[in-house]
């Protein structure tokens, strides 16, 4: 059953005060991105087909979609939240929808498969029994105690067919706190699951200093280390690319693409860091579309699946095995060429906090083997990936 998935992120963000609390960094990437990388989830296990991000200012904000392979749009937010949600159901198609909050990030996969089970043809929430102790204080100070039998709080996703959903709120009275609200008024069933405790809403600073700390535990679960290998042969008549680099010389490397050595290893060793299919399985030599093909475009585009994957690269190291050219002058403008399709995918979405992610070594061949007889040129890479989210397990 193919369903959208509606990210609301139209917040003022009042309560903290600056930027609203949607778009702030949490952990590696802005908050939104957490949902969205679990709607990229959904997306690829077939449950949802595409993901609406109803923001406060479509035309003015920018924000980088294109590193998900979920179809991702943008939606007008509202003055009030029913007309923010309004404004993602007639943007979205799905016949039924998540409704979700950005300030929610750390909502699991296997709530979100629960509760599309659970609404059927139906609407569905996910609720958690009251635990504290409640009172009520009335207009003079008095305190009463308030029993918490049978008292559940509400959170986000809710799940409901897109058109029942869409007919109701736009017969909702003013002011409704959520789309369950309005869908009990107008008499529709309601299914639950248990919700739970980590998909707790952030609202004050206190929440979102909780929120940090839980985002840089949850990001050391997962270090991976992956390795990358290529070798070409160096024949005439070839123009010689390294890191999309254009190097003067006499030979240049043969293969079915322009055969960068560099950018085939280093993309190789993000792809199994990140336990894809390698490069060949990817992109292969077959297909006449990849010939002479510039491998620095087929490098971004590996850094995108692995971004939508919920990877965030720590380190790349190079080692370029090389006799002839000479290369050493040429080492600053290959890093900063990989740099910048690093910093396309990563840097926007790490606050922006580094610009240098690789580091390249060019060694001699020292005369031995083909190498050595400059008839070929050998590179390794390994790269240090870290999770960006909160359930590497299963995204």
């Amino acid at each position: 059953m193919e369903a959208s998935f509606i990210i609301v992120a139209s917040g003022k963000g009042t309560r903290m005060g600056g930027t609203p609390k949607q778009f702030c960094q949490l952990g590696s990437m802005p908050m939104w991105n957490w949902s969205a990388l679990v709607a990229n989830a959904l997306f690829r296990e077939g449950f949802v087909g595409e993901c609406v991000l109803v923001i406060p200012d479509v035309g003015k904000m920018e924000l980088d979609v294109n590193f998900f392979e979920i179809p991702l749009r943008f939606a007008p937010g509202g003055m009030e939240r029913v007309d923010s949600v309004l404004s993602g159901l007639r943007e979205a198609s799905g016949k039924m929808v998540f409704v979700h909050d950005a300030a929610r990030p750390f909502v699991s996969i296997d709530l979100c498969r629960r509760l599309l089970r659970a609404a059927g043809e139906g609407g569905a929430i996910p609720v958690l029994p009251e635990t504290d102790a409640l009172k009520r204080i009335s207009e003079t100070g008095e305190v009463m105690p308030v029993s918490r039998e049978g008292i559940f709080r509400t959170q986000t996703p809710q799940v409901f067919p897109r058109h029942l959903l869409l007919s109701v709120l736009e017969r909702a009275e003013r002011g409704v706190k959520d789309e369950a609200e309005a869908w009990i008024a107008a008499g529709m069933p309601l299914a639950t699951v248990p919700g739970e405790r980590r998909n707790f809403k952030i609202t004050y600073e206190e929440d979102m200093a909780m929120a940090q700390m839980l985002a840089k535990v949850q990001a050391k679960d997962v270090l991976r280390t992956g390795h990358g290998y290529d070798v070409h042969p160096l024949v005439p008549h070839r123009p010689l690319f390294l890191a999309g680099v254009r190097i003067p010389s006499s030979l240049g490397l043969q293969g079915h693409s322009d055969a960068d050595v560099i950018a085939h290893s280093v993309a190789d060793a993000l792809l199994g860091a990140a336990g894809e299919p390698d490069l060949g399985t990817l992109f292969p030599a077959s297909e006449e579309r990849y010939r002479d093909a510039d491998s620095m475009v087929l490098l971004d585009e590996v850094c995108r699946r692995i971004f939508s994957r919920a990877w965030g690269v720590e380190w790349v190291d190079v080692t370029l095995i090389a006799q002839v050219p000479r290369l050493g002058v040429f080492v600053p403008e290959i890093e900063s060429a990989l740099n910048a399709v690093f910093n396309r995918v990563w840097k926007k979405n790490s606050g922006g906090k580094t610009s240098r992610w690789v580091h390249v070594k060019v060694k001699s061949g020292e005369h031995v083997g083909s190498v050595g007889r400059g008839e070929a040129m050998v590179c390794h890479a390994v790269a240090t990936l870290r999770r960006f989210e909160n359930e590497a397990d299963q995204i």
